[in-house]
């Protein structure tokens, strides 16, 4: 079977669009975390369907939320790298996704 490993520094993206999120209004933050969750889980099912688009890493577009979940994948394992808001300029995305992959 499939497992998913989740980096720090994706936790931490994630902590910081919680609370983002739980900054605009009480309770969207968990929704927001929730989803993205069940996004990551998903991979179980779909990862390496996605395109490559940055080195060696596939981007899966969130649902409900305009985020993109990178991640890295291999015959027994998925490494989500970083999780990124797609509102971000596409040049800190980059050296984001340069600082994590490092």
């Amino acid at each position: 079977m499939i497992r998913i490993q989740i980096s720090a520094d994706a936790l931490s993206d994630l902590n910081d669009g919680f609370w983002f999120y739980e900054d605009q209004e009480p309770g969207l933050g968990d929704y927001f975390s929730s989803q993205l969750r069940a996004d990551i889980d998903g991979l179980k099912v779909t990862a390496g369907i996605h395109r490559q688009v940055y080195r060696s890493l596939h981007r899966l577009l969130s649902r409900r939320f305009p985020y993109s979940i990178f991640y890295e994948f291999s015959a027994d394992r998925i490494l989500v790298v970083a999780v990124v808001d797609c509102r971000r300029d596409p040049s800190w995305i980059e050296a984001h996704l340069d600082d994590v992959t490092e």
